[in-house]
């Protein structure tokens, strides 16, 4: 099948958007400058083994080559846009990736920009480093729009062809033409009046997660601090029927999308505008949730009458979100590694990850759940896969900490 689509960069959105366009028909090739980008299905990527082999048995490949990319009608750059030290995105990946397109872009063809970005990243990040590289315009030569991503690994509800997608074009053409192509994959397209409301609209999206978790972790502590079950006032206010979405309390927010700050981003000669301070305030509520969750274990293990130093401490799920093998951003390295600073002797289970290192030094895996749980002085649940019997578990643990709310009312302490 010759290839009509390439998607550039293979991660946790590259990687979904070639499965969805595959099954789709169309001709899909996934370009990546490391070749061990699409190996990482099976063990931490999007997609597991058995789905990233059937992808490869329907047609999809993969290349380094990117002289592929001047055959194609339509590219899609999915690049990480990881947070620097600084907490301001590095769009050094979304650069090369547009450096390598542009020397290889043809006339006509739709260029879109999935990548989490600063909004006025397409129109001014992009745009000069495509046309630049290829001596094409804009808008006159090919199409330019940004469609961020939206992805939801491990979910049962929200899949690629029943979540809509927001197309924002740099010219009504433009988005005609990046909204014709999602059309193909997507029930529903939605067309933002441009790039920048497109990229405002991920960052909206993402902030408003964070922010929303922050406050019921923040909620989470006083609750605990009073003698409050949050879990049941979290049920209560759901009965509301206007005004209200639940979220719930964690050991920390992991994930792909960091919260993001739009004046982290230079400015470019412009005056800066005030900073987003609640959403400064929700990272580093969140932050902070790893160091309470060691804070409870120790009050616990004093409780019963164990330090932590020498305590056996089992940690179950180790992914940032439930029924999946992505590890990234989640709190349980930082939970792991401080638990170790304090002397425990730490072991994990997670039936999506086989090996698990921290800080360089690999984590005991408990090969029998039940009998691990059963010897360790704390079993700490960090992530509530739907494979754990969470009733079965609560019986065999001696001490079980449930920081996700997941367990039967009464059977664990709650976070």
């Amino acid at each position: 099948m010759p290839a009509d689509l390439a998607v550039i960069g293979l991660g946790h959105l590259g990687l979904p958007l070639a499965q969805a366009a595959t099954t789709a028909g169309i001709g899909t090739l996934g370009y990546d400058p490391d070749p061990r980008a699409a190996a990482l299905s099976g063990t931490d990527g999007p997609l597991s083994a058995t789905e990233f082999r059937r992808l490869l048995a329907a047609g999809f490949r993969t290349t380094t080559d990117s002289a592929a990319l001047g055959r194609v009608r339509t590219a899609v750059i999915c690049a990480p846009t990881p947070p620097r030290e600084d907490r301001a995105l590095d769009l050094t990946a979304v650069a090369d990736a547009a450096r390598t397109l542009a020397a290889r872009l043809r006339p006509h063809t739709t260029v879109i920009l999935e990548s989490t970005a600063y909004p006025g990243t397409t129109e001014e990040f992009l745009r000069p480093l495509l046309e630049a590289g290829s001596g094409l315009t804009a808008g006159r030569d090919f199409h330019l729009a940004c469609a961020p991503g939206r992805h939801d690994p491990g979910s049962r509800t929200h899949h690629y062809a029943n979540t809509p997608r927001v197309i924002g074009g740099l010219t009504p053409a433009c988005t005609e033409a990046a909204a014709t192509f999602y059309g193909r994959l997507t029930d529903k397209v939605v067309r933002a009046r441009g790039p920048r409301e497109a990229e405002m609209t991920k960052v909206l999206e993402t902030n408003f997660r964070h922010v929303n978790i922050a406050l019921v972790n923040e909620m989470a502590v006083l609750c605990h601090d009073l003698g409050v079950d949050l879990w049941d006032v979290i049920r209560c206010a759901e009965t509301k029927p206007f005004g209200f979405q639940s979220f719930r309390p964690g050991p920390g927010v992991g994930g792909h999308s960091a919260p993001v700050n739009p004046n982290s981003r230079p400015t470019q000669g412009r005056s800066p505008a005030p900073p987003l301070r609640l959403v400064e305030l929700a990272r580093d509520v969140n932050g902070r949730m790893p160091r309470y969750v060691i804070q409870r274990c120790a009050a616990l293990l004093n409780e019963h009458g164990k330090s932590a130093r020498g305590a056996r401490i089992l940690l179950l799920g180790v992914t940032y979100k439930p029924d999946t093998g992505d590890q990234t951003g989640s709190p349980a390295r930082e939970i792991a590694s401080r638990l170790r600073e304090l002397g425990a002797h730490v072991t994990y289970h997670d039936p999506y990850v086989p090996h698990w290192q921290v800080q360089g030094r690999p984590v005991p895996r408990a090969d029998s759940l039940y009998e691990t749980a059963a010897a360790a002085d704390l079993t700490v649940l960090l992530q509530a896969h739907r494979t754990y019997d969470l009733q079965g578990l609560s019986v065999k643990a001696q001490l079980l900490l449930d920081t996700r709310g997941a367990t039967p009312a009464g059977a664990a302490h709650r976070l």
